[in-house]
């Protein structure tokens, strides 16, 4: 199942965090069946095959991206840590991870749900301790939510990615500029 997930964040752990999208309106979940959420595990590259998921490693995968969310916006906002979400987030690290292993044709990393989620879960720990905390930034498109790493020149970047929302704020801009200088003419 390919689904074509966006992967403009710089870190898995923000890509996983932006899954629920538009989180201030009308929030688009990306992991409603285990299918969905090992797509992403493979599209995202985390691992290149996994077993079949359940119903409850989506619940846990969900409560773990949200601890994820919930302590990027804390470090993000120079806030201390939520003691819940960096429980949830440490609990899931804790687990083993997945293990890429050596073969004739090169590097393959097999897992379950589980350790592809410990692998998510270690991604955040060393984010959200590391040295891209400082490029850290919230989408500027008021409906995205994404967080995004800004490793532009003069860390200017104002969006996650100009596909998905760059553009659509440039031609809302672009339109609006068009009305209000055709307006005046057409009275």
């Amino acid at each position: 199942m390919n689904l074509n997930h966006v992967f403009v964040c710089g870190n898995p752990a923000l890509d996983f965090a932006a899954t629920l999208r538009a989180r201030r309106s009308a929030r688009f979940e990306m992991f409603v069946t285990p299918d969905r959420l090992n797509a992403w595990y493979l599209e995202s590259g985390v691992v290149d095959m996994i077993v079949p998921g359940t119903e409850d490693g989506v619940e846990q995968a969900t409560t773990v991206r949200e601890a994820i969310y919930q302590l990027v916006t804390d470090r993000r906002l120079g806030g201390g840590f939520d003691a819940e979400s960096l429980g949830v987030l440490n609990d899931a690290a804790r687990k083993p991870p997945a293990t890429p292993q050596l073969t004739a044709t090169g590097r393959r990393t097999e897992a379950t749900p589980e350790q592809a989620l410990s692998s998510v879960a270690r991604c955040a720990v060393e984010l959200l301790s590391g040295p891209d905390v400082p490029l850290m930034k919230e989408c500027g498109n008021p409906e995205c939510t994404r967080v995004y790493i800004d490793r532009s020149r003069g860390m200017r970047r104002q969006w996650c990615g100009m596909d998905s929302c760059g553009n659509k704020i440039k031609a809302a801009a672009y339109r609006a500029r068009k009305r209000t200088t055709t307006a005046p003419a057409a009275q």
